[in-house]
C-alpha cells in the first residue's frame, strides 16, 4: 500500500472533502471524452464508460451491502454464486456484462445519480458510525471507513489514472 491508501481521515468533514476532490478530478477527466472517446476500450477490454459504469456499481454496493447491510447478491442484482468469496475476478466480469450494452448517456447520468445518493447517505451518519468495526466477526475490528474511502476516494483515483492513460 502506498502512503495515500494508507491515509485515514480524522473527521467527517475531511473524509467528506477528499471524496468531492475525488470526484471532482474524475469528472475533469471524463469531461474531456467525447463518445468515441468514452466507448474505446483499452487493452483490457473495457472503455472509459465501462470504468464509470463500474464505479457506479461498487458505489451502489457500498451503500447497500456495506452501509444498508442487505444481502450483497440482491444488491447487484446477481445470483448468490457471484458474491461468495467476494472474489474480485467473479464479480467484476458480472457487472461488466450487465452494464455493457448500455448507452454513454445512461452511465453518466446513473453514475452521477449514485455519487449524490451516497453523498447524501454519508451526509445522514455520524463519523463515530464510520469508524465502527463492519463486520462483527472480523478479527481485525475494520472499520466502514475502509470501505467507504475503498469505493470512492481509492477507486476513483484508481479508475482516473486509467482513463487518462486512455487519452
Amino acid at each position: 500500500m502506498s502512503d495515500e491508501e494508507e491515509w485515514v481521515p480524522g473527521s467527517k468533514s475531511e473524509l467528506m472533502s477528499a471524496i468531492a476532490r475525488e470526484w471532482n478530478l474524475l469528472m475533469d477527466v471524463v469531461s474531456k471524452l467525447d463518445e468515441t472517446k468514452m466507448t474505446a476500450p483499452d487493452e483490457g477490454g473495457w472503455s472509459p464508460k465501462d470504468n464509470l459504469a463500474h464505479l457506479a456499481e461498487w458505489m451502489n454496493g457500498l451503500m447497500g451491502y456495506h452501509l444498508d447491510r442487505r444481502p450483497a447478491h440482491e444488491v447487484f442484482g446477481v445470483s448468490e454464486d457471484v458474491t461468495k468469496g467476494w472474489d474480485m475476478d467473479v464479480i467484476n466480469p458480472v457487472l461488466f456484462e450487465h452494464n455493457k450494452n448500455r448507452s454513454t448517456e445512461d452511465v453518466l447520468a446513473g453514475l452521477k445519480r449514485t455519487y449524490t445518493e451516497l453523498v447524501e447517505k454519508l451526509d445522514g451518519l455520524t463519523f463515530e458510525y464510520l469508524l465502527m468495526p463492519r463486520h462483527a466477526e472480523d478479527p481485525e475490528k475494520r472499520p466502514v471507513l475502509l470501505w467507504v474511502l475503498g469505493d470512492t476516494t481509492s477507486h476513483f483515483k484508481e479508475h482516473r489514472t486509467t482513463i487518462e492513460k486512455m487519452l
